[in-house]
């Protein structure tokens, strides 16, 4: 794993990227016309295949190399399986502590949320507290994916981009959660573009915290559990969240055949930089 400042300046960068993917869906649920639901399915399942295929078959692995190395093989199997499922736990504790009407991560489609208009007699107070509580539990979901990604693209930039870019992908319709209530909720663009932008902003923000409290201590076991862990995340990520939200959006076959492009994808990638 690389620790010089161009590739952590290079990694905190990607995590921007896929942070500030929320302002990208804020400016979308604003000023689309109409929103492509067939195309925004088949992106959510292809970052699905990405963060699938690249769990398992490139962090685990690497986890798995790193415990191993460090512990001795039976030892080390069991840490990676270890560190996998406490990733999954992690963030499903996270997702069990953010009441399920506020969580960007429930079965609320952007169709239920374009549907909040002020000519429904919905209450304002009530929407921004919806839009307030989705940034808050956005930014919370955020801090580990921005870890994920920053400590991805210290070891390997392009299993790093990859994250990134399928985070991105998956951080749209957060930012479309984000906006629209607030924006019904107050009637400005600006403060609900900004909130969508800022919940993102806990991506890198994410990073650069787990970076400065774990920097002393990147040791080949360490780095091990930490690539273990973000498996784990992605994987629930993917499972619980962008798969059903695809499944939302559009067809069975498409959520299908978007997924297997992702994975076909990112197969390809890692195949020509071996």
């Amino acid at each position: 794993m690389s620790t010089d400042a161009g590739m952590i300046l290079l990694a905190f960068a990607f995590t921007l990227f896929a942070g500030l993917a929320t302002g990208i869906g804020s400016a979308i649920a604003f000023f689309a016309r109409r929103t492509n639901y067939r195309m925004l399915a088949v992106a959510l399942a292809f970052s699905g295949g990405v963060m699938l295929y690249v769990s398992f078959r490139e962090i685990l692995g690497k986890a798995q190399a790193a415990l191993q190395g460090s512990l001795g093989e039976r030892a080390g199997s069991w840490a990676t399986a270890g560190a996998f499922f406490a990733g999954i736990a992690l963030i499903a504790i996270i997702d069990a502590l953010i009441p399920s009407v506020e969580n960007p991560h429930e079965a609320r489609t952007v169709r239920e949320l374009e549907g909040l208009k002020p000519d429904r007699k919905a209450d304002p107070a009530k929407l921004h507290r919806l839009g307030l509580f989705a940034a808050m539990a956005i930014g919370i979901h955020n801090f580990p994916e921005g870890l994920a990604t920053f400590v991805a693209t210290l070891h390997d930039p392009n299993v790093g981009l990859a994250i990134a870019v399928a985070i991105a992908l998956h951080n749209i319709p957060e930012g479309v959660s984000v906006s629209v209530p607030i924006y019904y909720a107050t009637g400005s663009r600006r403060r609900a573009f900004g909130l969508s932008v800022l919940s993102g902003l806990a991506e890198p923000a994410g990073a650069l915290i787990g970076f400065v409290l774990l920097r002393h201590f990147l040791s080949e076991a360490v780095m091990g559990v930490l690539f273990g862990i973000v498996a784990g995340i992605m994987v629930f990520i993917s499972i619980d969240e962008l798969l059903p939200t695809a499944r939302e959006y559009g067809e069975a076959h498409e959520v299908l055949y978007g997924l297997v492009a992702g994975m076909a994808v990112m197969a390809i990638s890692l195949l020509l930089v071996l």
